[in-house]
């Protein structure tokens, strides 16, 4: 029996090469019945990553359909259009009630696995499954339980991240640790490039431990909980920036909070308060320097242009 599976990125072009093929002979020996919990984009690279290994979920659990954009039309989370397009059974609950419970147990599960749901789910749902529930948490846990940790990950200014794949307890980004891979920082990516990167290391991470896990080759470890750090829920108001204050942190907030809520400060002008969205910038000798903003109102301009017209 293998232990916990720490891996760093330097190896892990070469231990695809190793495993592959194996391991997706083995997983492809036994017809597995998953159920996949996720909502997102960063769900559906992992769901890519799982299809290119042979394992595709019986049935996606994802949030309900949600009214989007000025006309409020309702829109399908990106998971659910992923299960349509691949011709899997989908299940929207508002809530994983008693109900819930009563027709997910009408079947016989191998595995659960939960990538960026949106909803806690109870135990008595994760216990339901042969072998548990996995979960896929873009930071080597325990630090940055919670949230938001690709954003902090950044915020902190953390020389390295990574993925961990983790069999799910009762406590948030509590349970035991399955396999990690862990990959440096440059200090120059996006919450949205890191994110990407970190959910197709993910995915391919995952479709690499089921096997294992599922016959017995891996063996779970327990968390330091000591050495746990936690991040929380991000608000619009996390996206207000002072350009007095310090360029590096500033930098910081520009990357991690690049997909939401993005970053702003406010100008006067013609004594009205205009928001200024900061589009494009980086951190050259120290300084902050702005390349592209969008102003209230205006399209986006260079920030130079956007100072003379002051």
């Amino acid at each position: 029996m293998a232990f916990f599976l720490l891996i760093r990125l330097q190896t892990w072009k070469i231990f695809l090469q190793l495993y592959m093929t194996t391991l997706t002979m083995e997983t492809s020996s036994h017809k597995l019945n998953i159920a996949f919990f996720g909502t997102p984009e960063f769900a559906v690279t992992i769901l890519d990553q799982l299809k290119k290994n042979n394992i595709l979920p019986s049935l996606i659990v994802t949030a309900p359909d949600k009214p989007k954009g000025r006309k409020l039309i309702l829109s399908a989370p990106p998971v659910k259009k992923w299960a349509l397009e691949n011709t899997i059974d989908i299940a929207q609950p508002t809530k994983l009630d008693k109900d819930f419970v009563e027709t997910i147990n009408a079947h016989s599960w191998d595995l659960f696995i939960v990538a960026a749901y949106g909803l806690i789910i109870p135990q008595n749902v994760l216990d339901i499954p042969h072998k548990g529930s996995l979960n896929v948490h873009p930071s080597l846990l325990p630090k940055f339980r919670g949230a938001s940790p690709i954003e902090s990950s950044i915020l902190g200014g953390a020389t390295e991240t990574g993925v961990t794949i983790m069999l799910i307890d009762e406590k948030m980004d509590h349970g035991p640790l399955l396999s990690q891979l862990i990959i440096p920082m440059k200090g120059d990516e996006n919450a949205s490039e890191l994110e990407m990167t970190l959910a197709e290391l993910g995915g391919e991470l995952l479709a690499k431990t089921i096997p294992s896990w599922i016959h017995g080759e891996l063996q779970e470890q327990a968390q330091i909980h000591d050495k746990a750090t936690f991040t929380k829920k991000m608000t619009k108001e996390d996206g207000l920036i002072d350009l007095n204050d310090d360029p590096t942190m500033n930098y910081r907030k520009i990357r991690a909070y690049k997909i939401w809520p993005g970053t702003y400060f406010f100008v006067e002008k013609n004594g009205k308060k205009i928001r200024v969205i900061i589009k494009d910038a980086s951190i050259e000798k120290e300084e902050l320097c702005i390349h592209k903003v969008l102003p209230e109102g205006k399209k986006e301009m260079k920030y130079e242009d956007f100072l003379k017209g002051l």
